[in-house]
């Protein structure tokens, strides 16, 4: 791989102050991890393009997708990395479609992180124990985390041609990795 993690990080910290869109990295990363270590794929590799999707979110909102390319070349990203991080806006703010495995997974997974999060934070014991059902119950309630697009998972699942309740799972398990990191795990008595 041309870029590590630490080239990854100190770009992403450079571009991007919150804190909450930080974890977001962690999270969209961590289930990348999973998703390639499940599938037989490169897990730094789909982890890295994971934790630098939104490079140019906070910085650049109006140009989302569309300044990774210049942000992301700062680190010589690899070119295929390039296109893998602007196909997750696809038919929102990019026309660049998700071709490959990789492309298709964080296109879903990018949204499907915010529902999960939200989801734990609501719970106390957060992460910990975290069901499909439960994310289903939250899916299903539009008020709940309503800027979730909700149709781009769908969408995403569709292209991946996975069930929802696998991709949840998947999603679950890969976040509940790093859940004390983001903040997502119950402090012990």
């Amino acid at each position: 791989m041309a870029i590590t993690r630490e080239q990854a990080v100190e770009l992403f910290r450079k571009y991007n102050e919150s804190e909450s869109l930080y974890h977001h990295a962690l999270s969209v990363e961590a289930v990348m991890r999973e998703a390639a270590e499940k599938y037989g794929e490169d897990a730094d590799y789909w982890g890295i393009v994971g934790f630098l999707h939104d490079i140019d979110w906070e910085k650049f909102p109006s140009e989302h997708c569309h300044k990774a390319p210049e942000l992301l070349a700062e680190i010589n990203t690899p070119e295929d990395m390039v296109h893998a991080i602007c196909s997750h806006g696809y038919g929102l703010v990019t026309d660049v479609k998700p071709e490959r495995m990789m492309e298709k997974m964080l296109f879903t997974v990018d949204e499907l992180t915010g529902l999960i999060t939200a989801t734990a934070l609501m719970r106390p014991e957060k992460m910990k124990g975290i069901s499909v059902k439960s994310i289903k119950k939250k899916w299903k309630d539009k008020s709940f985390a309503a800027g979730v697009n909700r149709e781009v998972i769908a969408q995403g699942c569709e292209m991946l041609g996975m069930d929802t309740a696998a991709i949840i799972q998947l999603a679950i398990d890969g976040m509940t990795k790093v859940a004390p990191e983001l903040g997502l795990w119950p402090e012990e008595a």
